[in-house]
C-alpha cells in the first residue's frame, strides 16, 4: 500500500490506510463459546424443556475485543440460526444504559414489525418475544450495563442464542456461560500490529514487538493505537515506542498511556477536534458535525476524520454516506481532556455551533420536498452550498443515515438544559423533516418521544403555549395507538395549558379533541357538551369554517346518543354553515350526512329528497367517490321503499363511477349485493 499525504491544520503527515477488518486470534476463546452453544443446559440435565433462550456472556475491560469476538461468534453460528443476526447497543458512549423500551423498540424495528408511538417498556419486550417466538434466531446485546436490561429482552423462544457483552456478570440470570477476556495471543498481537506498520519493522526487532505487546498487555484497542502512531512515523523504531510507554506512569491502564501518546503527537487543530468529538451525539460523527464542532470548514474535518481512522482514534461507519464512530473505550478519555483544554464556554459554544448546523441540515432536508413552494426554494438558494441536497432522494438518504444521531441531539439537548432554545429549533426541524420525508404515521414512534422531550423543556421553562402543543400532540399519538383514556388525560391538560398561554387555538382545538375522546369512550352526551364548547368559541372568533365542521361533530355524537331530532338540526346548521363558506363538498357530504339521519328517524322520503341534493352538489364538486356512495345511499332507501328496479338502476350508476362491472340483482329481492361498501359514509352511527 502506498503512503498518502494529508494535510491537518497545515502539518503535512504520512499516513497508512487503515488496517483492514479481518478478525484476528481468539481461537481457545471462540472454541469454548461454540462448545457453550451445544453443551447441555440446567434445565435439560434436569429433565425439563429450556424456557428461555441460551444465554452467553463475553465480558472484558473496554478496548479488550469484546465486541469484536462476539460479531465473529454471531458470524460463525449464523448458518445454524436461519431468522438472522438482531444486534442492539444497551449503552450510550458516556455509559448510560439505553432503555429497555428504546431497545425493544429498534429490535422490533429491525425485524420489520409495527412499533406502537408511546407504547409502554412491558408491552414493547412482550411484543419482541411474541415476533422471536418459533425463531431460530442470534441476539447480540453489546454494551449491556447490568442483568436487568438482558433479562428484559431474552426470547422465550429455546432455539434462540443471546450473545451479550458486558464489563462484568450478569448476576440474576441462570445458566449463563461467562467468557472473560483478556489479551490477545502474542502471535495475533502481533499481526495486528504488522497491518498498521507492515512485516519488515516487526521482524527486525521481534523481541522490541513483543515489548511493545507486553506493555500494551495484547490489548486490541492499545495495539491499534501504537500500530496507528507507528504509521504514521515510517521512522520511528518499535522499541523506542516501547521505551516511551514503559517511561509513562502516570496513566495506570496501557490503553490510557498509548493513547495519551497518540494525542500528544497529534497536531494542535487534530487533536482539538478529537477532544471536541466526545460532545458527538451517540458516538456518532460526519464531516459537518466535527466541522461545527471545530469550527473549520467541512472538507478539513473530513480530511482530519479520515486521519484519525487511519491512528485508530475512529472507526468509520459502512454507510452510503461519510459517517465515524468514536470507539467507547476512548470516549471515557477524551471527555476529561475536553474540560481540561476547553473552557466551560468554549465546549458550550461548540455544542451550540453543532445543533445550530444541524439545524439549517434539517431546514435544507425539509426545503428540498418543497420544490413547488417559491419561499422555499428562495430560502434554500440562500443555503451555503454544503448545507444543501442535490435532490429529495439524497435528502431521504442524510435524513434515514443519520437518524440515531438526530434523536440522540435532541435528547442530549434537552438534557443539558443551557440550550433550550437551539433544542427547540432542533426538535420543531426534526419533526417536520421527518414529516415531510417519511409521513407522519411511518415517523410517530420517532414523534412521541419528540414531542415528550418538547414537553419537558416547556414546563422546565414555563412555556405553557408550546406544552399545549406538545400535550396535543401526544394526545393525538396516544388516541391514534387505542390509548384513549391517556389521550384524555393530555387533552384536558392541554386545555389548562392554552388557557393559561391564553392561546384562542390552543383552547379549542383541545375541547375538541376532549369531546372526541369522550366519544371513542361511548360517552356521547360529553361528547356533544365539549363538542359544543369549542363550538361556542368557534362562533365567537367568527371561524365559520371550524364551526361548520363542528356542527356536523355535534350532530354525529347526537345520533349516535339515538337523538335523531337535534341530530338533525345540527346537521342542518352544518349545511347552511358550508353553503355559506362556499364548500361545495363539504356542503354534499354534510347533506349526505342528513339523508343518513334522516332514514334513521323514519322519515325515507325526507331522506331519499336531501340524497338526491346531495348527489347534485357532489357533482358540483366533482367529487366521483362521493358521488358513487351516495348513489348507493339512494339504492338503499328505495329497496326500503320497495322500488327494487330504481335502485338496481342507482346502484348500477355508482359501480360504473367506481369502474366495476354492474352485478345482477335477483328480482323481487330487496336485499341487493354489492362490493362498494367501502364508499359508504360511516361517521353517523356505529349501528350502521
Amino acid at each position: 500500500m502506498t503512503d498518502q499525504a494529508v494535510d491537518t491544520g497545515g502539518v503535512q503527515l504520512s499516513v497508512h490506510p487503515a488496517a483492514d477488518g479481518q478478525f484476528l486470534g481468539r481461537a481457545r476463546e471462540l472454541k469454548g463459546l461454540l462448545a457453550d452453544i451445544e453443551r447441555a443446559g440446567l434445565d435439560t440435565l434436569a429433565g425439563r424443556k429450556a424456557p428461555r433462550a441460551r444465554v452467553l456472556l463475553i465480558a472484558g475491560r473496554p478496548g479488550s475485543g469484546r465486541t469484536a469476538l462476539a460479531g465473529e461468534l454471531a458470524r460463525r453460528v449464523s448458518d445454524r440460526y436461519p431468522d438472522g443476526v438482531l444486534r442492539v447497543r444497551l449503552g450510550e458512549p458516556d455509559g448510560t444504559p439505553v432503555p429497555v423500551e428504546r431497545a425493544a423498540r429498534e429490535l422490533l424495528t429491525e425485524l420489520g414489525l409495527p412499533t406502537p408511538p408511546g407504547a409502554a417498556e412491558d408491552e414493547l419486550t412482550e411484543a419482541l418475544r411474541t415476533a422471536l417466538a418459533g425463531r431460530r434466531t442470534v441476539l447480540l446485546l453489546d454494551d449491556a450495563a447490568g442483568a436487568e436490561q438482558v433479562d428484559a429482552l431474552l426470547p422465550d423462544s429455546p432455539d434462540s442464542l443471546v450473545v451479550a457483552v458486558s464489563a462484568g456478570p450478569l448476576t440474576g440470570i441462570s445458566d449463563v456461560r461467562p467468557c472473560t477476556l483478556g489479551g490477545l495471543d502474542t502471535k495475533s498481537a502481533l499481526e495486528l500490529l504488522t497491518r498498521y506498520t507492515g512485516s519488515v519493522r516487526i521482524t527486525v526487532d521481534p523481541r522490541a514487538a513483543e515489548s511493545l505487546v507486553e506493555v500494551c498487555q495484547a490489548q486490541p484497542a492499545a495495539l491499534m493505537l501504537a500500530g496507528g502512531w507507528l504509521a504514521f512515523r515510517p521512522k520511528a523504531a518499535v522499541a523506542d515506542l516501547a521505551k516511551r510507554l514503559h517511561a509513562e506512569s502516570d496513566e495506570p491502564s496501557p490503553l490510557g498511556r498509548v493513547f495519551r501518546l497518540a494525542y500528544d503527537h497529534l497536531p494542535a487543530p487534530a487533536a482539538r477536534i478529537l477532544r471536541l468529538l466526545s460532545l458527538a451525539p451517540a458516538g456518532l460523527v460526519d464531516p459537518h458535525t466535527a466541522s461545527a464542532l471545530a469550527g473549520c470548514s467541512v472538507g478539513a474535518a473530513r480530511t482530519t476524520l479520515d486521519d484519525l481512522v487511519a491512528l485508530g482514534l475512529l472507526r468509520a461507519v459502512p454507510s452510503p454516506l461519510p459517517q465515524y464512530e468514536v470507539p467507547g473505550c476512548l470516549h471515557a478519555l477524551l471527555r476529561p481532556l475536553a474540560e481540561t483544554h476547553d473552557r466551560p464556554g468554549e465546549l458550550q459554544l461548540a455544542r451550540a455551533r453543532m445543533l445550530e448546523r444541524t439545524v439549517r441540515l434539517l431546514q435544507s432536508c425539509r426545503a428540498i420536498t418543497e420544490t413547488d413552494n417559491p419561499e422555499a426554494r428562495e430560502k434554500l438558494q440562500g443555503l451555503p452550498r454544503e448545507l444543501r441536497f442535490p435532490n429529495p432522494r439524497a435528502a431521504a438518504e442524510w435524513l434515514e443515515v443519520r437518524r440515531p444521531a438526530l434523536l440522540a441531539a435532541a435528547r442530549l439537548a434537552v438534557a443539558d438544559g443551557e440550550l433550550d432554545t437551539l433544542a427547540r429549533r432542533l426538535m420543531s426541524q426534526l419533526v417536520r423533516a421527518m414529516v415531510a420525508h417519511v409521513g407522519t404515521q411511518a415517523a410517530a414512534p420517532d414523534l412521541y418521544g419528540i414531542h415528550g422531550l418538547v414537553l419537558d423543556v416547556a414546563e422546565r421553562r414555563e412555556l405553557p403555549r408550546e406544552k399545549a402543543a406538545a400535550l396535543l400532540n401526544l394526545g393525538d399519538l396516544d388516541a391514534r395507538t387505542g390509548r384513549t383514556a391517556d389521550a384524555l388525560v393530555r387533552y384536558r391538560a392541554a386545555l389548562d395549558a392554552g388557557r393559561e398561554a391564553n392561546d384562542p387555538y390552543a383552547t379549542g382545538r383541545a375541547m375538541e379533541s376532549v369531546g372526541g375522546a369522550h366519544q371513542e369512550l361511548g360517552d356521547h352526551d360529553r361528547a356533544a357538551d365539549w363538542f359544543g364548547r369549542a363550538l361556542a368559541e368557534r362562533l365567537a372568533r367568527d371561524e365559520r369554517a371550524d364551526a361548520a365542521r363542528l356542527y356536523g361533530r355535534i350532530a354525529t355524537a347526537h345520533t349516535y346518543a339515538g337523538r335523531y331530532g337535534e341530530a338533525l338540526r345540527n346537521w342542518r346548521a352544518a349545511v347552511s354553515g358550508h353553503r355559506k363558506n362556499g364548500d361545495v363538498a363539504a356542503q354534499a357530504r354534510a347533506l349526505s350526512e342528513l339523508a343518513r339521519v334522516q332514514e334513521y328517524a323514519g322519515r325515507p322520503e325526507e331522506s331519499l329528497r336531501t340524497c338526491q341534493e346531495a348527489v347534485e352538489w357532489a357533482r358540483r364538486a366533482e367529487d366521483v367517490r362521493l358521488q358513487a356512495a351516495l348513489q348507493l345511499r339512494l339504492a338503499d332507501t328505495l329497496e326500503h321503499l320497495g322500488d327494487c328496479a330504481a335502485a338496481r338502476l342507482h346502484r348500477g350508476a355508482a359501480e360504473r363511477m367506481l369502474g366495476e362491472e354492474p352485478q345482477e340483482c335477483p328480482d323481487g329481492d330487496p336485499e341487493l349485493e354489492h362490493d362498494a361498501n367501502a364508499c359508504e359514509i360511516r361517521s353517523a352511527s356505529v349501528g350502521d
